[in-house]
């Protein structure tokens, strides 16, 4: 959990410093710096896709994940969620902050860096490092990313990234704690697989939320992480039974 705490603090700080400084900051920097994290991620999110091995695991994984997000309301979920947070937070903000737009603007940075900072191959890799062996380095990079990305996200998106801060902590910090059962049945195929997926998800992120070219409810794709991994060994399991 070493790793997972020190991600939490910086993003915590970096959202700190993204508040602090963002009025000062001119609007053209801040569009120009997201939008250079979202090319940032567009790229990476391409970079995960091409370590598949089978394509068609990863368009299973989004299609069966997608129709699981949208059933179970997992985009809902996350943007009640952030709402709830805004509300309870940010009661004394003036007459403007406490209008729609703004809580559309926490929310947006909530989901925003929620889902960043923990789709990605670091962010399981890592926890699972961490939580088998004590050894927090990768997340320990990942976290001076996400201190970047928070301060650049919350110039721009306000408070609600560091309530991210809370995700991280519960779905990072979990898989730590899981960290021995999931790595017993984890296999290179099923990781790699899994980062695939991952990085379509990031793609549709950046489009989305990131470089606001279409919106897509990312959210909802979330359980193709787990659906992942699930088809490999489906696939493993009845491979020998064909003819």
């Amino acid at each position: 959990m070493t790793g997972t705490i020190l991600n939490v603090i910086t993003v915590l700080i970096g959202t700190a410093l993204g508040v602090l400084l963002g009025g000062r900051l001119p609007e053209k920097l801040k569009q120009t710096v997201v939008a250079g994290l979202g090319l940032f991620t567009f790229a990476i999110g391409i970079q995960m896709f091409l370590k598949t091995g089978n394509a068609l695991v990863v368009l299973g994984s989004l299609v069966v994940g997608a129709l699981l997000g949208e059933w179970w309301k997992i985009e809902e979920g996350l943007a009640a969620v952030g709402a709830w947070l805004e509300a309870r937070f940010n009661k004394n903000g003036s007459a403007e902050q406490q209008a729609a737009g703004s809580q559309e603007r926490f929310v947006r940075g909530f989901l925003t860096a929620s889902l960043l900072f923990c789709v990605g191959p670091m962010t399981i890799l890592g926890a699972i490092q961490d939580g088998m062996t004590g050894d927090f380095q990768l997340l320990a990079i990942k976290s001076v990313l996400d201190g970047f990305a928070a301060l650049a996200f919350s110039s721009s998106l306000g408070i609600g990234v560091g309530f991210s801060a809370l995700t991280v902590l519960i779905y990072q910090g979990g898989i730590s704690l899981l960290a021995e059962q999931v790595k017993s049945v984890m296999n290179d195929t099923m990781m790699a697989e899994m980062t695939a997926t991952g990085g379509v998800i990031l793609l549709g992120l950046a489009l989305s939320s990131l470089l606001e070219v279409r919106k897509i409810r990312t959210g909802s794709f979330l359980p193709a992480l787990v659906v992942a991994p699930l088809l490999v060994a489906l696939i493993a399991w009845i491979g020998p039974l064909l003819p």
